[in-house]
């Protein structure tokens, strides 16, 4: 029987390796790369049939988000499931909109991440109960904003988080301007919305609050 080919896209070695053994635990799936970057990903794709890519969001300099995007232009049929130590609740949704058939988070049991491979394959969408439970809510107005900065997290577009991720990381103007091809104008910009989503009366709040959120996700 022919086996299901896998791509994993993961920057950790140890962690791809661990999850290579995990799904070869599976008779059906055969995993037929391995990628620590958003360019490597893509030239496996191009060069081999891929069904099924289970991809972490944190790639180094590259995010994860965009992969997933770029993937979607070349391939709509491909399953992508999303493995990553980011909170789902802020990073679910958005993983959803880019193209993914899946979250979950790397906490979860080998026993969860192998339902949740099965079930994208499936052609369903696989998401935590909690998560489920937390989207519906707020799809029924049932969600309720927290008063802390961090809880604001969700009304950053792409690529505010993106941005802010990046601050958390201690890039300045210049390296962030350089990473994503926009001009520091258009940095110091939504460094300034960023500041009135966050509620951040200075740059040192800023900066500050991106080092909590990166060092807690």
């Amino acid at each position: 029987m022919r086996k299901i080919p896998v791509l994993i896209v993961e920057d950790h070695p140890l962690f791809s390796e661990g999850l290579s053994q995990l799904i070869e635990t599976m008779p059906a799936y055969e995993v037929i790369g391995i990628a620590a970057d958003k360019a490597s990903a893509m030239k496996i794709i191009s060069e081999k049939e891929v069904s099924l890519g289970i991809v972490d969001l944190n790639l180094g300099d590259d995010d994860g988000l965009d992969l997933i995007r770029d993937i979607r232009v070349t391939d709509t049929s491909m399953k992508i499931l999303v493995l990553s130590m980011h909170d789902e609740r802020y990073y679910s949704e958005r993983a959803l909109k880019a193209g993914a058939n899946g979250y979950i988070m790397k906490e979860e049991a080998s026993s969860k991440v192998l339902e949740a491979i099965r079930t994208v394959m499936s052609g369903k969408v696989w998401l935590s109960d909690n998560e489920k439970s937390r989207l519906e809510d707020c799809l029924t107005g049932k969600g309720i904003d927290g008063n802390d900065n961090l809880a604001n997290i969700n009304k950053l577009s792409d690529r505010q988080l993106q941005i802010f991720t990046f601050i958390g990381k201690g890039l300045g103007t210049l390296e962030i301007s350089q990473k994503l091809n926009l001009s520091t104008k258009t940095i110091d910009t939504h460094k300034e919305h960023l500041k009135l989503k966050l509620h951040c009366n200075t740059s040192q709040e800023l900066r500050q609050l991106a080092i909590e959120w990166v060092s807690g996700t």
